[in-house]
């Protein structure tokens, strides 16, 4: 194997593993220890994003992840006004229309780029008799090995999630995530919001699997 050869696979390779690892875990989380009034089982999911179609997409999404799991989950846009500059009140009538007793928050913070730099070993190529190498016996030990160093570029999101009380108005669960190299909410979305009904289901925030 040539040495241009072996640097291609290996970049290829790399930015495959790159391509293949969009996940999303917890960065922070924090809860209200004194909250008392047990798992909420209507929600309202907000998506706050200047992208509309985008929002939609996200808030159907997380509600049918919410009725997989047996809880009722309203998408925002179905029941908040179209005006995105609609006060407190407006909305929180809104809200209380719905009967729900939770409303779930999802804004996201920043996206930044990021380098990663790594380096892999590849054979060195060229032709290697019983005789050459390293002390003048490498060749029987196989070609000498050489390091590359690999630049790749990915994308992390850094989305902040709230759980309102809607009796008080209070935030009663908020954790930021990120996302490892995003590539559309259609696709980030589904895990997320396994990994986002997980936490709320530990903290005892939503009901139990039946």
């Amino acid at each position: 194997m040539s040495r241009r050869l072996a640097t291609l696979l290996s970049l290829c390779l790399a930015a495959l593993l790159v391509a293949g690892c969009a996940t999303t875990s917890i960065q922070s989380a924090w809860y209200d220890t004194g909250y008392t009034d047990g798992p909420f089982r209507k929600v309202v999911v907000i998506g706050i994003h200047n992208n509309i179609a985008n929002r939609r997409v996200f808030e159907d999404i997380f509600a049918a992840k919410l009725a997989a799991a047996g809880i009722e989950g309203v998408p925002g846009y179905t029941v908040l006004p179209s005006d995105p500059h609609a006060d407190e009140p407006t909305v929180s009538a809104a809200v209380a229309k719905t009967g729900a007793d939770g409303v779930l928050t999802v804004r996201l913070l920043s996206v930044d780029t990021r380098t990663r730099v790594s380096t892999t070993m590849v054979p060195a190529g060229g032709v290697y008799g019983p005789y050459m190498g390293w002390g003048g016996y490498g060749g029987w030990w196989g070609p000498q090995m050489i390091a590359v160093p690999e630049v790749t570029q990915y994308d992390v999101a850094n989305v902040e999630t709230n759980l309102w009380n809607v009796r008080t108005k209070r935030v009663v669960w908020a954790a930021t995530t990120d996302t490892f190299n995003p590539r559309s909410v259609q696709r980030e979305a589904p895990g997320f919001a396994d990994l986002i009904i997980g936490e709320l289901r530990a903290r005892g925030l939503l009901p139990a699997p039946k």
